[in-house]
């Protein structure tokens, strides 16, 4: 049976344009915020929806989804309120992929078999764990594998031809590439480069490959969606939740910024 993943990035590949992946973080800057932008964000153009678990030091990330992850955590956002979220999104919405994103510590605490069922039962498609390398694949994979869930591994410009297979080796969904080295949201990569990287990549895996890090404008997600199979965009949209002086503002902000983006990307190509 086809997950959901593969059935959009099929589906993608037939219209011949990259998909359009934003991230959110669960909880920011309250549930029903959160809730409420994340059951909107697939009409705005999302192709697939990175959910972020909330942590109290989320070391990959750069000081915009630090302070998302912090706002969440105060508002009282836990592991057990971000699978809800996702129950309360899989309610009107059976299609659209869902991964979340974030450390391994909250699933650990939570214990990770029953995480991994309760991801699986409430609709996760998928997750990206930061802190978690391919080479410790035996932490979660096996239960990922087990509930159907897809382990999505992450390359950057410093993996070179001797990980890569390791990388590669039990990677699911897509492959999350890091554009360039240092945290989220801060710095531009070099579309070039990026590019190259990609096609060295593909000699190794047919695996979908999305670009993250870095990608902040339509300008910029369309120059990565002409070689990308996916665009990532995360502290852009975190920013306007942020700068927001509502709520409500900062939901509209969000949605007004991924419709920008997604027609940026469908006319990539």
């Amino acid at each position: 049976m086809s997950s959901r993943l593969d059935s959009r990035f099929t589906e993608l590949k037939q219209a011949n344009r990259a998909a359009l992946v934003t991230y959110i973080c669960a909880g920011d800057p309250g549930y029903d915020a959160s809730l409420s932008l994340l059951k909107q964000l697939p009409a705005a153009g999302a192709d697939i929806i990175e959910l972020g678990m909330p942590f109290s030091d989320p070391m990959a990330d750069g000081p915009t989804i630090q302070a998302a992850a912090l706002r969440a955590l105060n508002a009282g956002q836990t592991q057990l309120k971000t699978l809800q979220m996702v129950r309360d999104f899989r309610a009107q919405d059976s299609v659209t992929p869902l991964v979340l994103m974030g450390y391994y510590n909250p699933i650990h605490r939570y214990g990770a078999k029953g995480f991994m069922r309760d991801a699986s039962e409430a609709g996760v498609d998928g997750l990206l764990i930061v802190d978690l390398p391919a080479e410790h694949d035996s932490e979660l994979g096996p239960l990922a594998r087990e509930y159907g869930l897809d382990m999505i591994r992450m390359a950057t410009p410093t993996t070179d031809a001797t990980r890569l297979p390791v990388v590669l080796e039990r990677a699911s969904g897509f492959l999350y590439y890091v554009s360039l080295n240092g945290v989220t949201g801060v710095g531009q990569a070099d579309n070039a480069v990026v590019a190259r990287a990609l096609g060295r990549i593909r000699e190794h895996s047919d695996l979908p490959i999305c670009v993250g890090f870095g990608v902040r404008t339509p300008a910029q997600a369309a120059a990565f969606a002409s070689a990308a199979d996916g665009v990532i965009v995360g502290s852009a949209l975190v920013d306007c939740i942020g700068r927001a002086d509502s709520a409500k503002q900062g939901v509209a902000d969000v949605l007004t910024l991924v419709s920008e983006l997604a027609e940026a990307i469908r006319s990539a190509r």
